[in-house]
């Protein structure tokens, strides 16, 4: 039977501070382990040692079955990768190297007209056919089909870049759920999915044979799909593994018991060490005056020895404190304002009131046109001013959105952007100190202790002289919404928010929001997330923008989850 089975792995960061430590647990056929903890606790490294590509520098790792792999971020760093190209990099290495030798002898084929080429690339058909190409290309079939609508004759040359997030996601996790692989781990895969598609998943994943592992921080899917959760814990050696063998509904109860256990533990334990201790000086004190009391003095320190030899029981984790502060301010009664708007090619002209202190999920099938709608928005609206503020991107950097019709921001509304994808090549090469300290647009520079209180208070001191493409996801979504807080934003335009989030961050900034004095317009396919606001706006996949009083995950249907 396919199975994972970490056993006591350790690693360490190149400088030489501990990162993981005795991590051990086990995944085996039909059942899904969620892998969770804070942003930088480690879990892609461990998955990376997972799949071969560090070594761990104690432990091992075993599995029995073929391994399919699913990384963070899909298809990123190769530019000009087609789909072909893209189910081919998650395809078994026999399928993926054919493919690859068969796509650059057509490409010779093609630019250089000769016989050697075309010898060459009917080589490469003869070996793509032995090799199970063809067979292959019937489930690849089936993958476009079902994740783009089209079959994969008709997708196969077509560029990734031209695909939603979503899309990319959906197309690779329709692979992997159909493929030979026996073992997949997979990270973060629910990023960019509607909720659709989320549910989708779910069900999947409560449905294969396949031992899967899977790093999320979407407590919904967590309720729906996991059978086991796994979480990583900081200590002073490196992060442990403290398993829960219940599903995600049970697991704060738990773990809040398990917290009860160890401080219930530790008390006796230190109550102990305090009562050996005071008989070892009454003894001492005893043997001083009487050498009748010399042994047993000699006897008490043995104890207190072995005692203290025999070492602490296990420590509480130490709390992940995340403090946001958005504060925003008072600005008009109207926010937002739009009439007759429509974003070109994506929506049906709609009018819509946001007022002071609203909070607006924006709700919708990927490619719908909301992450637009919050552009457009970031941009001051119909009329751009770049100087209103912080945006995730610098103003002058956010492209035009084609529209008609008006969006007009209100009196001193100050919009703040926080984008779904951290790609900032301006942060490239800074450290947060540095970043904090140079300030940005409107956002004053902060002295180095101020800098690390902010950075304190995001749970980022640690990574102060970091640079910010080592960050984790979930550590620069943190940043950037630091940012956003010393912005001095009124109005939030948040796409996708709690992605990257571990769970402790995504309450801390929910927690957040509920504070805050401005506006708060979000899209979200996070469906605990969503349950927190007032009003929905629905992007209907019919081009239809509309207002709900509950959340609208798909057409014709309203829900509530927990």
């Amino acid at each position: 039977m396919p199975h994972l089975h970490i056993d006591q792995v350790a690693f360490a960061l190149p400088d030489g501070e501990p990162l993981l430590d005795d991590v051990s647990f086990h995944v085996t056929a039909g059942t899904t382990t969620a892998l969770i903890g804070e942003n930088g606790a480690g879990k892609t490294t461990l998955l990376r040692i997972v799949r071969g590509e560090l070594p761990a520098l104690s432990g091992v790792v075993h599995r029995d079955g073929a391994l399919g792999v699913m990384d963070q971020l899909v298809g990123v760093g190769q530019p000009g990768l087609t789909v072909a190209g893209l189910l081919g990099s998650v395809a078994p290495a026999r399928i993926r190297t054919v493919l690859q030798q068969l796509e650059q002898a057509e490409d010779a084929a093609i630019e250089r007209d000769d016989e050697a080429s075309h010898i060459g690339y009917a080589t490469a058909i003869a070996e793509y056919a032995e090799a199970g190409g063809y067979d292959e290309e019937v489930r690849f079939d089936e993958c476009t089909v079902a994740a783009l609508g089209i079959p994969f004759e008709r997708a196969r040359h077509r560029s990734v870049d031209s695909l939603s997030g979503g899309e990319q996601k959906r197309l690779v996790l329709e692979y992997l759920l159909r493929s030979e692989h026996e073992v997949l781990v997979l990270d973060e895969p629910d990023n960019y999915l509607d909720v659709p598609a989320k549910r989708w998943l779910e069900d999947a994943l409560r449905s294969t044979r396949k031992a899967v592992l899977l790093v999320s921080h979407d407590r919904a899917l967590l309720a729906a799909a996991a059978d086991r959760i796994v979480t990583l814990e900081r200590g002073a050696a490196g992060s442990t593994a403290w398993v829960h063998g219940g599903g995600f509904g049970d697991y704060r109860r738990a773990r809040e018991a398990r917290f009860e256990r160890l401080d219930e533990l530790r008390r006796r334990w230190d109550e102990e060490h305090a009562k050996l201790r005071r008989l070892v000086e009454a003894m001492k004190a005893k043997a001083s005056a009487n050498d009748g009391f010399a042994s047993r003095y000699q006897a008490a320190r043995t104890r207190l020895r072995r005692f203290e030899d025999a070492g602490a029981p296990e420590a509480r984790p130490p709390d992940q404190h995340v403090t946001m502060r958005l504060r925003g301010s008072r600005t008009g009664k109207r926010s937002v304002v739009a009439e007759r708007l429509e974003l070109t090619g994506l929506m049906q002209p709609f009018d819509a009131e946001l007022w002071l202190g609203d909070r607006v999920a924006v709700l919708g099938s990927n490619g719908s046109g909301k992450s637009h709608f919050l552009r457009l928005l970031a941009r001051g609206g119909s009329d751009p001013d770049p100087t209103l503020g912080h945006v995730s991107e610098p103003g002058s950097r956010l492209e035009p959105v084609p529209h008609t019709g008006v969006a007009r921001l209100g009196a001193r509304v100050v919009p703040g952007l926080f984008a779904q994808r951290h790609e900032h090549p301006e942060h490239v090469g800074r450290t947060l100190l540095e970043l904090l300290a140079r300030g940005d647009g409107d956002r004053q520079g902060m002295g180095r202790e101020a800098a690390s209180s902010a950075l304190d208070r995001y749970g980022l001191v640690r990574q102060a002289q970091q640079r910010f493409e080592e960050l984790s996801g979930g550590q620069q979504a943190r940043l950037q919404i630091l940012l956003l807080e010393l912005s001095g934003a009124t109005l939030l335009l948040l796409d996708e928010p709690t992605d990257n989030l571990d769970l402790f961050s995504a309450e801390a900034l929910q927690d957040a929001l509920e504070r805050f004095e401005g506006t708060v317009v979000a899209v979200t396919h996070d469906r605990w997330f969503a349950e927190r606001f007032d009003r929905f706006l629905i992007f209907g996949a019919d081009g239809e923008v509309r207002e709900s009083e509950q959340p609208v995950w798909h057409e014709g249907r309203v829900r509530r989850e927990r």
